[in-house]
């Protein structure tokens, strides 16, 4: 059982230092632009290249963060920042967009390509997948069991890394929308508000209008630091500590703590309470706990807390780990008029100097002496690891304790900067392609995702292009539709649920239907014999990704609904797309229910609302009532396109129905085809913004 990777945050300078010094094997850290965490320190290409020098001078490797949705406007500066991360000698990308994939491979290939946890993988068969887009390591989402886990270490070609400890989103990664809907923020495009974080109720009895009080969509920071060992045991690679926005105490208290725990030796672990929690932590998820007691604010009493543990966490960083191993020769002595110290490391790297003095005869052995004064290698990352003597004619000969001290120094600076050396990564010649625009004025043709069959109208099934129903109600679908119905498979699969997924397509190969749609790489993988569409789950925001799932096998694909229209143009890549023209956007999917609070999961009905601090209900869909199934939390108010249908710079525009009634879904379908403005409130929620 080898000790995983200890992957630490790294949000500014600061936080890099005491991350290093604390012992932490890897950080991960952002550009000033395309990175998850926009709002932290960050670092500019200069910046980047010398924590890649100070990181590779100590042993600890860098993780760049490219993993944010981008536009084609964005493509050439996406380029230009995988060349700045080539030239800074940083070890790996952590991406999310198939199209900064291809950027890195078609840039800098020597690059290592690390999946990241906005990709949404889940299961074994993302894992694979991944492999064979190229990527080199897989960050699984933070939802999974560790016997999820486990299955995919078993069976991913490639190093599985997973988050450890820190915040939890409520939403499953990558497929919130609620900080881009509710206050303009994207989560997808690193500046999330944390509107989760605000009060939302789902207590009995609220009244119309009142304002939510209590915190249903919070969770506490998760803790899996007690379960190091079992993680290792499972055969993750790399372990991985969440907090860009965090404290450089923070970092250091928590990679102390990994250190020890993988160590098999005690932690401190009122300091790692301590330094940040809200309201204690939670391994629910690792250990199949998803029940009331995941949920938690950041309290008074937390913070004070932290103010009082920040002083002796940040002892932990004072001084720097001594991890780099230094293998010292010595040579020479009284009758070569000097002695000759060789300091070299397990990286090749190999520094000499000379001692200015020349040593006299010694009364005694001075060797004992030497060792004593060359292993004082505090202040400095490098620790001996043996002497290598071969004195000269006459021996070593006796200098003062201050000669050596200053020969060790010096090998010692000499070493450090030679492993400070900045090695660039081989860059290609890279022409950026050029995507047609998609053409605008001409009115698209109608699709509708519906529930369940019960909710759509069977003179509306006539008129639309295609019929868009969850592949379990596949056996519900009358046989005169499925000429022209996808079945949709689900955004994410916790478990056993891919292997059950992938079995009913099978069953249902030669059922008549015309597509599935896919909403996870993984699902590229079990599919084989279907028209496959693109559905909402691979977050498409630009041509080079959307031309990517085209050459996947993709026939077509549904835009990502934060993409305005401006930016919609500018994906065309071949194959249809299609936009959302109406339905209440699904702002959040979830594995802790938000109503396990309020409600007994054996006795829900499959749903139920969660009202905000404004007194807004949103509703909360459940896919398997029993406590087995991922929640979706809506937008109360709906999306609505229908007089603007010929603004839309798509193929195909599509209406999603979730909650509403047959006789509604029959009002709403009726003013889209005939282009009618809406009869109620509504949104055109991101479509006329300049993102």
């Amino acid at each position: 059982m080898s000790r995983p990777e200890i992957l630490a945050p790294a949000g500014n300078r600061e936080m890099l230092g005491a991350a290093v010094f604390s012992g932490a094997d890897a950080v991960y850290l952002g550009l000033t632009g395309f990175n998850a965490r926009r709002t932290a320190g960050n670092f500019t290409p200069d910046e980047l290249r010398e924590a890649v020098a100070f990181c590779h001078a100590r042993g600890v490797k860098v993780h760049v963060t490219l993993n944010t949705l981008v536009y084609d406007r964005e493509l050439s500066g996406l380029a230009d920042a995988v060349r700045a991360v080539a030239a800074a000698g940083a070890d790996a990308v952590i991406a999310d967009d198939l199209a900064t994939a291809q950027l890195v491979k078609s840039i800098a290939p020597t690059l290592h390509l690390h999946g990241s946890t906005q990709m949404s993988v889940h299961t074994p068969e993302g894992a694979k997948e991944l492999a064979a887009l190229g990527y080199d390591r897989v960050i699984l989402a933070r939802e999974l069991s560790l016997e999820e886990i486990r299955a995919v270490c078993e069976a991913s070609p490639i190093e599985v890394e997973v988050f450890v400890h820190g915040a939890l989103c409520m939403s499953v990664s990558g497929q919130c929308m609620m900080s881009a809907f509710l206050g303009g923020r994207s989560g997808n495009r690193g500046a999330c508000a944390g509107p989760c974080r605000l009060p939302f109720d789902a207590s009995a009895g609220l009244k119309p209008g009142q304002p939510g009080r209590a915190c249903h969509l919070s969770l506490k920071d998760m803790d899996y630091i007690p379960h190091l060992r079992e993680l290792m045991d499972a055969g993750v690679a790399s372990v991985k500590i969440e907090g860009r926005l965090r404290t450089p105490e923070y970092a250091a208290a928590v990679v102390t703590a990994c250190r020890a725990v993988c160590a098999g030796q005690p932690y401190d672990e009122k300091l790692v309470r301590d330094i940040f929690s809200r309201s204690g932590f939670t391994d629910g998820y690792l250990t199949n706990r998803n029940d009331g007691k995941m949920f938690g604010v950041r309290t008074e009493a937390d913070a004070a807390a932290t103010r009082a543990a920040t002083p002796k966490a940040r002892e932990l960083f004072r001084r720097e780990l001594q991890r780099v191993p230094v293998h010292y020769e010595l040579s020479g002595g009284v009758e070569d008029g000097g002695v000759k110290l060789t300091a070299r490391d397990d990286d090749g790297h190999r520094v000499s100097v000379y001692s200015a003095d020349e040593p006299q005869p010694a009364q005694k052995d001075p060797l004992p002496g030497i060792e004593r004064a060359l292993g004082k290698t505090g202040g400095t990352p490098f620790v001996m690891d043996g002497l290598a003597a071969a004195p000269g004619e006459g021996g070593f000969g006796f200098l003062p304790g201050a000669a050596w001290n200053e020969l060790r120094r010096e090998a010692l600076d000499k070493l450090l900067e030679k492993r400070s050396e900045v090695t660039p990564h081989a860059v290609q010649a890279f022409e950026m392609p050029t995507y047609p625009a998609h053409t605008v004025g001409q009115l698209p043709a109608l699709a509708a995702r519906f529930a369940n069959a019960a909710q759509c109208p069977a003179e509306a099934a006539e008129k639309l292009q295609y019929l868009i129903f969850p592949i379990t109600e596949a056996e519900s679908i009358p046989e005169a539709w499925r000429g022209k119905t996808l079945l949709e498979l689900p955004r994410v699969m916790f478990g056993r649920l891919e292997q059950k997924t992938a079995a009913r397509l099978d069953a249902l190969q030669d059922a008549g239907f015309a597509g599935t749609v896919v909403n996870n790489p993984a699902q590229l993988r079990y599919t084989d014999g279907w028209t496959l569409y693109g559905g909402l789950g691979l977050n498409v925001t630009n041509p080079m990704s959307a031309a990517r799932y085209a050459s996947l096998g993709v026939q077509g694909m549904l835009l990502q609904p934060e993409t305005a229209l401006t930016a919609m143009q500018a994906v065309a890549p071949g194959v249809p797309t299609a936009a959302l023209c109406y339905g209440h956007l699904p702002l959040m999917l979830t594995r802790a229910c938000p109503l396990r609070n309020v409600r007994d999961c054996g006795k829900c009905p499959g749903g139920g609302t969660l009202r905000d601090r404004k007194g807004r209900d949103f509703t909360v869909t459940c896919s398997a009532p029993g406590g087995a199934g991922v929640r979706t939390v809506f937008n109360p108010v709906p999306l609505y396109m229908g007089e603007r249908l010929r603004e839309l710079p798509v193929d195909v525009a599509v209406a999603a129905f979730t909650t509403e009634t047959p006789a509604r879904v029959s009002q709403i379908l009726d003013l889209l085809f005939n282009a009618q403005p809406f009869d109620s409130e509504f949104t055109r929620g991101l479509y006329y913004t300049n993102n």
